[in-house]
């Protein structure tokens, strides 16, 4: 057999198409055609046989006929000199006496990319809506906003629209929810297809016919609608009642949803549906299907929101299995943390006990942190658990249950004596930075309570000098001194070192500037620092500030069943907003708001350069992406909009510059070696609207300034006059910091 990748391949098939033979034996002749595919599928290029491939799509026989509109619609938007054959063939084939082909080609027709194939489409588009077969009927109006997309720039054909109205009075209830899509798709720009109250009462009466994507489809699109009178309404509800029950998960969550929004002013019938929904979600939260079951849990813990306690009766149904992934894992304990009362509290910790031994680390954290958070309403049966815990000698284990006390302790100071009891002996396994810093705060503050706490201390200050993490050092300068106040015999000496050693030997900036700022306050006096350091050491109120009261349920009843339930809804905010740049505009695409992210030098500099953006005149899109061909190309068809000339005196740093640009979202394209004279930097950015600013800097010491250029792809003062702004302000700020 001849080499995949070599012509020989393509003679070799060619010739096969062409034995009269071959044609006579339509297994044979099938099988070569499908070689042909599977070739064309493993890259290799087949155009070399589209006229023959063309000639086979002449038979009675369907298989060999899609695979032929395969080949033909992969191939001719690539061959513009075939393309004309290729749809010349596929508009014969929509005239065919047997539906089956007709709709076959009119889909391969309506699928093919290529400029100027809509006049030859448009036709028999129109003839496929008033065919008599419900398969050409459905496959001609997705083809409708096919055709759009293809000049999604022209006018909306008001004709087609009346044309796709009218069909969504079709027999075929496929038809009927293909219009809708349709028409969502092409009136996208007018705020989608228009639900009155004839289209709603008939979507309503033919849900019964629709399949479960359609009544999921239709659900949907019924939310668009508000009934006119309370008699009205609850003659919807009545008819949507049945679909609660659906075996489909999708269905159940689009009626819920429906109802929720319906009778958003009455409280007494939400409550009622998130009842009766009940079964339907706890079966989902048991799928085997992992995405459908964390899909699931998220909704649940939205409805806990609302109404806590909702599945507490439930609450074995949200126990870990050993096989379930970590997230839907993470997820569960979530919602055991939600569901504990007084009758399952001790169920619920057992449970949540041997989650702690888990082989994974991180789930064995996130359930220590779940008896945490209980712990706030149990204090004693948690903290005793996790006493227990401490005993098993387990870094990761160790590392989370000090976490734990310490913000137990803050919120609960009733169980502080108990948890200074089990303090002592667990500083041997801890390695984390997180969970020293937690036993150094527990040490700092209460450490009058735990006898051995300066000699716990007096450790982490011998080995300082190879402590690698900076908020271990300063927790430690601010425990040290606190438990100076209290016992100053046993800690005089030590601190004393740790504040010489801060002073005059550590590198790090903001621990040095600590270590100072002790010893001026010992030198004022103790009063004073007693005055400074000695606040409280609990606050049980912010308990009350991390526990939300219930919301209602209109407050998040128009995201339920979509994805703000997963992601959150600031997130999924940022999500939608990246998903619909991109649809709109490919090359650039469009996200987030023009926001600092990323470090620069110090935090006050980060604060003047902060000050353009925080104006809301200018709304840069970060990690924009040029290449440097595009770039160039845009460069020189553009002509300059804006030139100036800053001061700039002494060396340069190119890094430094192109970090301060960074943070507000200016890309640097290219620029000159460090060193070199005079320097160049191209660079890029884009604003929410979609103007681009594209940019030279040019230094030249010689004359100690700064040359600014920049174009616009668009003319707009105002905007050109905020980017210069940000970019006197960047460069401003680098220059004072040099200097």
């Amino acid at each position: 057999m001849p080499y995949l990748g070599s012509e020989d391949v393509v003679k070799e098939l060619k010739k096969a198409l062409c034995n009269p033979h071959i044609q006579a034996d339509r297994l044979r002749y099938r099988n070569v055609i499908q070689r042909v595919i599977r070739y064309m599928t493993q890259g290799l290029d087949m155009s070399g046989v589209f006229m023959e491939m063309v000639k086979a799509s002449a038979t009675v026989d369907i298989v060999q006929k899609k695979l032929v509109y395969l080949y033909m619609c992969t191939y001719a938007p690539l061959k513009p000199d075939l393309a004309l054959l290729a749809i010349n063939t596929l508009c014969k084939d929509c005239s065919d006496p047997n539906p089956m082909v007709r709709g076959l080609a009119l889909r391969s027709m309506c699928s093919l990319r290529m400029p100027g194939v809509q006049e030859y489409i448009q036709q028999p588009i129109l003839n496929g809506l008033r065919d008599k077969a419900s398969y050409v009927r459905r496959v001609a109006v997705l083809g409708c906003a096919k055709m759009h997309n293809l000049h999604g720039d022209s006018e909306v054909d008001g004709a087609l629209v009346n044309e796709l109205y009218s069909l969504l009075r079709d027999q075929d209830p496929i038809v009927v929810v293909n219009c809708l899509r349709s028409l969502e798709e092409i009136l996208k720009q007018e705020g989608g297809i228009v639900i009155n109250k004839p289209i709603a009462h008939h979507l309503l009466n033919r849900m019964s016919k629709l399949d479960q994507w359609g009544q999921a489809e239709v659900l949907n699109f019924l939310l668009r609608y508000q009934p006119r009178s309370e008699e009205e309404l609850f003659d919807i509800l009545n008819l949507l009642d049945s679909f609660l029950k659906s075996g489909s998960p999708g269905v159940v969550m689009g009626a819920t949803k429906l109802f929720l929004i319906l009778a958003k002013k009455f409280p007494h019938v939400q409550t009622d549906v998130l009842v009766r929904v009940k079964g339907p979600l706890l079966a989902a939260c048991s799928s085997e299907s992992r995405e459908l079951c964390f899909v699931a849990l998220c909704h649940v813990r939205q409805i806990l929101h609302s109404l806590p306690g909702h599945f507490s009766s439930h609450y074995k149904k949200f126990f870990c299995s050993y096989s379930e992934p970590h997230y839907i894992k993470l997820q569960k304990v979530e919602v055991l943390c939600e569901l504990v009362n007084d009758e399952n509290v001790q169920q619920v910790l057992e449970e949540l006990r041997g989650y702690c031994t888990d082989v994974s680390a991180d789930f064995a954290q996130a359930a220590i942190f779940a008896i945490g958070s209980i712990a706030r309403t149990y204090t004693d049966q948690c903290v005793q658990i996790l006493t227990e815990l401490l005993g098993l000698r387990q870094e990761h284990i160790t590392t989370v249950v000090v976490q734990t006390f310490r913000d137990l302790v803050w919120l609960c100071p009733q169980c502080t004596e108990a948890v200074c009891q089990a303090l002592p002996g667990c500083e041997e396994n801890i390695q984390d930075s997180e969970g020293k810093q937690a036993l150094i705060w527990l040490l700092g503050v209460h450490g009058e309570r735990i006898p051995n706490a300066p000699y716990v201390l007096e450790d982490f200050v011998e080995n300082v000098k190879s402590e690698t993490f900076p908020a271990v050092k300063m927790e430690l300068l601010t425990a040290l001194l606190r438990l100076f106040l209290s016992r100053p015999a046993e800690c005089q000496d030590m601190l004393g070192r740790l504040l010489y050693y801060c002073i005059e030997e550590e590198k790090d900036m903001a621990v040095r500037d600590r270590g100072l700022f002790y010893y001026r306050l010992l030198l004022v006096g103790i009063d004073e620092v007693k005055r400074i350091l000695c606040s409280p050491k609990s606050d049980p109120t912010l308990g009350l500030l991390e526990d939300p009261a219930e919301r209602p349920v209109n407050s998040w009843a128009s995201d339920f069943n979509t994805l703000v339930p997963v992601y959150g809804k600031s997130r999924w905010a940022t999500i939608s907003k990246c998903h619909g740049a991109e649809r709109c505009g490919p090359e650039l695409p469009k996200t987030s708001s023009f926001a600092a992210s990323g470090p620069l030098i110090p935090e006050e500099n980060k604060e003047r350069v902060q000050e353009v953006p925080d104006s809301g005149t200018l709304m840069l899109v970060p990690n924009l992406q040029l290449t440097a061909d595009y770039f160039e190309k845009t460069w020189l068809s553009l002509k300059v909009a804006h030139q100036q000339v800053l001061p700039w005196q002494g060396e340069f740093h190119p890094d430094t510059l192109q970090m301060a640009l960074q943070v507000v979202n200016i890309q640097t394209i290219a620029m000159s070696r460090a060193g070199a004279r005079p320097w160049k930097a191209y660079l890029s950015a884009q604003d929410d609207t979609g103007c681009l600013f594209l940019t030279e800097l040019l230094w030249k010491p010689e004359n100690s300034e700064m040359q600014i250029s920049v174009k616009q792809n668009e003319t707009r003062t105002e905007t050109l006059k905020s980017f210069i702004s940000v970019l006197e302000t960047v460069i401003g700020t680098i220059e004072e910091i040099k200097s």
